[in-house]
């Protein structure tokens, strides 16, 4: 077995038990636990924050399925396999597509209400890499909105789910076997229990989202600290394609000292005509792709960057005035008050945007039915890697694999429970005890983090950069360890755990990033600006060390 490592906390002061514990409150995690729960099995949800306070209410454009006249799962699919840059995995997309439509209809039954024309029928719309209309939205622009809405009112009139809110998940419990037995948690004292605790249940799905706040300037809310994978990661588990961080290419310009979660201007902007142009009004993605600005989203990033390295500029525009004033608040208008909050009003003057961290498309290795490398740990959503996006997620796939893989977990552990293959298991109190302790960090490294990430693994990296990057987050760790030998560690809280797995993941993802040497997707190297398919047409498997360094292997062939 790996040698398994953990944050450095108080033993658990309380214990609950349950047959299932779901860690997040977004599509994937609330999916997953409406449907064991109607297949009788004793769920529990443990969140961060609020039910509703992840990063699915944040989805702007939608969910993308063949739901249109004349779109077949075939043509997504054939999106999807061009958008990831050859490394999707096919029969996983092909899972995703042929499923998708009917998973979108389940989740229309659950309660969510998505725009209708008057005929009655879902309105489509067109994002970046897509080549037909197949994105079905909500409230314009507030789609992520409604399907948390109408999840969380679906989890809160069942009341035999238990929920946990304000709770930080720590680590992972296994048995004598290795196989998961529940995980410890901290509830930060508006939940229903108090401080460090334990959940007992044979199976633990971790949905926890993305870590978006290993960089300065992100579309990520504040939650999003990179918990499960680093989580995973302790565990023994295998992550995959960590290198590979969307950037958003249209968000906000808040300016140059922007820090935190910034306002996403969502591609269905793009989709419906608007245009990106730069400080002279030229349009700059015309005659780079044959999709102009609704080429996939690492093209555009790209260009976008590029184009203000080109000019001296901080960011550059994306106009939509022609939309006039109806169109932005009938079907954006999320979006036009967000700007408007902002200083800018996009029915009279362009919008300032620039590429931020937006979405993890690798994460903790899965297999069509969620499972990862460790018996009884699931993964689904953002911090999964199913092998559905490949070098690059296509525009609102995420969501549709959230609820898909969700599903297929839900299906995974009804079968398993109805096979009575879903005992009660005994911790290994001995093993947890020998799990080595992870120093923390002070609260204060998270901006560092942040900085560090942002100046050299962002959306432009090259060797170099990232040597500097990597020195920079071997010192921190070396300073949480000469704490702990000077007998002043920092003390075991929130903010110094979130620390702990920002600087986990980030230094997993530098060494990721810095051993894949081409450009592929979202991961840009200056130092070698070219695909390479003889070297690179693979992935980059991450583990932890007996030492707790992470060390990325190339996948066999």
């Amino acid at each position: 077995m790996p040698v398994k490592h953990r944050l450095t906390a108080p033993a658990p002061g309380w214990t609950t038990t349950t047959d299932v514990v779901v860690v997040g409150s977004g599509v994937a995690g609330l999916t997953v636990a409406l449907n064991v729960r109607k297949a009788g099995l004793r769920a529990m949800v443990v969140t961060k924050a609020m039910l509703d306070d992840g990063s699915t209410r944040w989805a702007q454009g939608g969910i993308a399925a063949a739901l249109g006249e004349g779109d077949t799962p075939e043509q997504h699919l054939d999106d999807t396999l061009v958008a990831g840059a050859g490394l999707c995995d096919e029969d996983a997309v092909r899972t995703l597509v042929t499923e998708g439509p009917d998973a979108v209809r389940r989740l229309i039954a659950t309660g969510a209400a998505f725009d209708r024309g008057e005929d009655g029928e879902i309105l489509l719309t067109r994002e970046g890499g897509h080549h037909r209309r197949r994105i079905a939205h909500a409230g314009g622009d507030a789609t992520g909105a409604e399907i948390s809405r109408a999840l969380v009112s679906a989890v809160r009139s069942d009341p035999g789910l238990e929920l946990i809110e304000h709770a930080l998940v720590l680590d992972l419990l296994t048995d004598a076997d290795g196989h998961a037995a529940g995980l410890t948690l901290h509830v930060m004292g508006e939940g229903q229990h108090d401080g460090v605790g334990a959940v007992r249940a044979p199976a633990v799905v971790l949905a926890t989202g993305g870590m978006g706040q290993v960089f300065s300037a992100t579309t990520n809310p504040a939650v999003s600290t990179g918990d499960g994978v680093a989580l995973a990661l302790r565990a023994g588990a295998a992550v995959t394609d960590l290198e590979f961080v969307q950037f958003h290419p249209t968000v906000l310009w808040l300016g140059p000292e922007a820090e935190g979660q910034q306002p996403l201007v969502s591609e269905a902007v793009r989709g419906e005509g608007a245009h990106l142009v730069d400080a002279d009004g030229v349009r700059f993605m015309v005659g780079q792709h044959e999709l102009a600005e609704l080429a996939p989203r690492d093209i555009v990033a790209k260009a976008i960057t590029r184009r203000m390295q080109e000019q001296g500029a901080e960011h550059m525009y994306l106009d939509g005035r022609h939309f006039g004033a109806a169109m932005w608040e009938q079907r954006f208008p999320t979006i036009l008050a967000s700007c408007r909050a902002h200083g800018v009003d996009p029915v009279t003057e362009p919008i300032p945007v620039a590429p931020a961290a937006h979405y993890a498309s690798g994460g903790i290795r899965t297999d069509r039915h969620g499972r990862t490398t460790v018996p009884g740990l699931y993964a689904c959503g953002e911090v999964a890697c199913t092998g559905v996006h490949g070098a690059n997620r296509l525009a609102s796939n995420s969501l549709l694999e959230g609820l898909v893989f969700a599903e297929r977990i839900a299906a995974d552990l009804t079968g398993r429970h109805r096979a009575e293959d879903l005992p009660e298991r005994s911790v290994d109190v001995t093993a947890a005890r020998a799990a080595q302790p992870v120093p923390l960090p002070p609260s204060e490294a998270r901006a560092e983090i942040q900085r560090l990430m942002s100046r050299g693994a962002g959306v432009l990296r090259s060797a170099a950069s990232m040597a500097d990057t990597a020195a920079g987050l071997t010192m921190l760790a070396e300073q949480a360890y000469a704490h702990v030998a000077e007998e002043k560690p920092a003390d075991p809280r929130v903010e110094t755990w979130e620390a702990a797995n920002l600087l986990l993941v980030a230094t997993a993802l530098v060494a990721a990033a810095a051993q894949r040497e081409e450009t592929r997707g979202c991961h840009w190297r200056e130092d070698f600006p070219e695909r390479d398919d003889a070297r690179w047409q693979r992935h980059l498997i991450t583990h932890l060390t007996a030492a707790g360094d992470p060390v990325s292997t190339p996948e066999e062939r």
